[in-house]
């Protein structure tokens, strides 16, 4: 008897087959998907033929599968323009690629269902990256009944995980303001050198670079819309201000606490640009060292208290 694991295997790994020459999916932020036809299997060994019951429910759990990457707003669904000359379901696998390519598809949705009893049914659902052929999503769920309500529920529940594992978050535009520095230290009266000066422009580059590399936010530069001499540090709306009047959603401000000539404090606090609530603040206690490694210090905290907690430490 044919296992659904090796039945499943069979279908992945005929996706994941090269497809030559393929064309990127047309440029827009949210995913093209395709979602392909899935197969059945019935090896319950039940007497009755079920199979026109079985296919009506799986083209219903199909169509509606469809109609939920339509309706997200965060997909883009795409459908194959081939019409008769379409390749057949048991086409060679390439050329169901090829089929999604030429549809402008980025993913395609694909899988299979299986009757093990009269009350066990498995799905498989996989989601195949079409430019690369790599597996965005493979997971196999588990659903009882054999009835309308029980394939539509497990429709409900499948196409909720399959969606959210391929709906991309847009990035934030960030306002991300130059690093300030804060001097209370007995050498304050001398004022900011150009050494100091450097490091903290050194601080916003770094930290600058760690927020594009991790494709969470879209950054604004806003060093031209800061008037020199006049911190932001004491002047909350101002950040906000800043950040709405460049399109920004946030802005971020870090500052660096001098407290003696080898100790600092660093924090930073992200703002909302429309109303000027804090999103998340984060501080790094008494750290020692000179001022040259006030930008490690700076991506180190805003990598553990932004990044790493989702970006919304308070």
């Amino acid at each position: 008897m044919t296992s659904f694991r090796s039945f499943s295997r069979l279908a992945l790994a005929a996706l994941m087959l090269s497809a030559g020459t393929v064309r990127a999916a047309a440029d827009d932020d949210s995913p093209a998907v395709m979602v392909d036809d899935f197969s059945y299997l019935d090896t319950s060994g039940e007497p009755s033929d079920q199979t026109a019951v079985h296919q009506r429910r799986l083209e219903a759990f199909i169509a509606a599968l469809r109609r939920d990457v339509a309706a997200d707003a965060r997909l883009r669904l795409v459908s194959p323009a081939c019409g008769a000359s379409c390749p057949a379901a048991d086409a060679p696998p390439a050329a169901r690629l090829h089929m999604a390519a030429d549809a402008g598809a980025g993913v395609v949705i694909t899988g299979g269902v299986q009757k093990l009893s009269t009350l066990v049914q498995w799905a498989r659902a996989s989601a195949i990256e079409v430019a690369s052929n790599r597996v965005l999503f493979d997971k196999i769920f588990t659903f009882r009944g054999d009835s309308d309500e029980a394939w539509e529920r497990a429709e409900m529940f499948v196409s909720r995980q399959v969606r959210d594992a391929l709906a991309t978050p847009q990035p934030i535009r960030l306002a991300l303001l130059p690093f300030e520095l804060d001097d209370t230290s007995a050498g304050a009266a001398l004022g900011e050198t150009e050494t100091d000066r450097k490091e903290l422009q050194a601080a916003t580059d770094a930290v600058r670079q760690l927020l594009e590399q991790s494709g969470r936010y879209r950054l604004v530069d806003a060093a031209a819309a800061v008037t020199p001499g006049q911190p932001l540090r004491d002047c909350e709306a101002c950040e906000a201000n800043i950040a709405r009047g460049l399109g920004a959603q946030q802005s971020l401000l870090g500052i660096v606490r001098r407290i003696g000539r080898t100790e600092y404090i660093i924090g930073f606090r992200v703002r909302q640009a429309d109303t000027g609530a804090p999103v998340a603040v984060g501080d790094s206690g008494l750290r020692l060292g000179a001022n040259y490694s006030w930008g490690r210090g700076a991506v180190r905290l805003v990598r553990e208290r932004l990044l790493d907690n989702g970006g919304s430490e308070r």
